[in-house]
């Protein structure tokens, strides 16, 4: 190896530096004003939370304030009692417990217990099992 020289290291210290923000600012700055100097139409947006990560602290106190003042209890609505004494009524004259009714439209012995209870939130979908699985019509005009 003749010819090179000795094997060398930079031992210079290397700084990376990101480009300051307020550099894109300026930079938009110039073509706003040169565009200005034209004589062209411009509108220009201030944008009060660009580039953060916080919310408009404004818009916290109004959604805030309209919880406070919300004073309607929402509640989902539940099986209707003459839904649930339909569906009790159509099983036990089926002769099947609320096990066997679940596993016959696939679903979970719960569903049934909830639905016969009344605490279900109504699924069409489920009352068309039954419909099918009962052989009633549970729903609509009797």
């Amino acid at each position: 190896m003749a010819g090179v020289g000795p094997l060398t290291q930079d031992w210079e210290p290397v700084v990376i530096r990101k480009k300051t923000p307020n550099a894109a600012a300026k930079k938009d700055e110039k073509a706003v004003n040169a565009a200005r100097r034209s004589g062209a139409d411009i509108e220009t947006v201030k944008k009060s939370n660009a580039g953060t990560n916080r919310a408009a602290s404004s818009s916290t106190t109004l959604n805030t304030r309209k919880l406070d003042e919300e004073t309607e209890n929402l509640a989902h609505d539940r099986v209707p009692s003459d839904l649930k004494k339909a569906i009790m009524q159509a099983r036990v004259e089926k002769k099947l417990n609320q096990a066997q009714l679940a596993h016959l439209i696939n679903e979970k012995p719960q569903v049934i217990q909830e639905y016969e209870s009344g605490k279900a939130i109504p699924n069409q979908q489920i009352i068309t099992k039954l419909e099918r699985a009962l052989g009633v019509k549970l729903r609509g005009k009797k």
